[in-house]
């Protein structure tokens, strides 16, 4: 009897087997979605429309993008991570939801490495320091003397806690020995619309958020947060330059699948995207954000993942951040 039983499991994953890999050879025959993180408008938002209206005339079928904003983006993890592994539900990953969150929150209802296979880096972006046009500072130093002499009394917004605009505030912190408030907010969007009505001082925002209303004089940019200068806005100096030697807070974004999902179809995505962002016109687009393009594979990418998760994690800890 038990050989019998065996000998029909094996007969039932081999078939299993089967289907799956018929079904993979035809992907994809129906709509896909990209779940992102954020409100419309933001960076990773932007970003997931791009790349998504290229892969749609890639791969011949559309690829929607679905806003599932909230927890720092744990609710669209668990979403995605808990989808059916088909290659039909992407989610539009980034530092805080893949590095940072399972470190800042109490709990997270998904495993960053064992839950998802990334597919490909989209690219990275630096952050820029930017400040309401009333705060009375042109300057890096200007702004932490004036921070240092009214402590707690400035704000700096963010798009949510264990966001990169967060971490990189609480990095500032840390480094500039200053004493600001967090504001949490539910996407890049709203938090730069309530820096530029005043209601707070000061943001980390990416280059890919914040181009229009530095051009537009609604915000005044005084560091990036890369090592070196960005492409985008040669002109403005980094916090390096400026004397917080090695400050380092760098955005990053990049698709990835649920766990299990057929390799074929993973091998698919990952060549489709690489291929989309080689495109001149997606280069294009991307770059005039300020978003340094990468396209690698999934085993570079996952690479990547597993060297970022105890950076960040340091961060979280040395500045004492958390979210119950």
């Amino acid at each position: 009897m038990r050989s019998r039983i065996l000998a029909f499991v094996a007969a039932i994953a081999v078939s299993f087997a089967f289907v799956l890999g018929a079904v993979a050879a035809d992907y994809p025959t129906r709509p896909v979605t990209i779940v992102v993180a954020f409100p419309p408008g933001g960076p990773s938002d932007v970003l997931a429309r791009i790349v998504g209206r290229k892969l749609e005339q890639i791969l011949g079928q559309p690829f929607i993008v679905e806003n599932r904003p909230g927890a720092g983006g744990n609710i669209a993890a668990e979403q995605v991570a808990r989808a059916a592994p088909d290659g039909y539900t992407l989610l539009n990953g980034n530092n805080s939801i893949l590095a940072t969150n399972a470190a800042l929150y109490k709990k997270t209802n998904f495993d960053p490495e064992k839950d998802f296979i990334p597919l490909s880096m989209i690219g990275t972006q630096g952050s820029i320091l930017v400040v309401n046009p009333k705060v009375p500072v042109n300057s890096l130093a200007e702004l932490i003397a004036l921070a240092k002499a009214n402590p707690g009394k400035l704000n700096f917004a963010s798009s949510g806690y264990g966001a990169a605009a967060h971490l990189a505030g609480e990095l500032f912190k840390t480094e500039a020995k200053i004493d600001i408030v967090h504001v949490a907010y539910k996407g890049a969007a709203p938090a730069l619309q309530e820096l530029i009505g005043g209601q707070t001082q000061m943001m980390f925002a990416t280059a890919a958020s914040v181009v229009g209303h530095i051009k537009g004089g609604l915000v005044r940019p005084l560091a990036v947060t890369t090592l070196t200068r960005i492409a985008a806005f040669p002109d403005i100096p980094t916090m390096d330059e400026l004397g917080l030697k090695g400050f380092d807070a760098t955005t990053w974004h990049g698709f990835v699948v649920p766990a299990r999902t057929p390799k074929e179809i993973v091998d698919t995505l990952s060549r489709a995207i690489v291929t989309a962002l080689k495109d001149p016109a997606v280069r294009k687009s991307l770059g005039d954000l300020g978003v340094d393009i990468v396209g690698n594979s999934p085993a570079e990418f996952a690479a990547y993942i597993k060297a970022e998760i105890p950076k960040w994690t340091a961060v979280v800890k040395a500045s004492g951040a958390h979210v119950d």
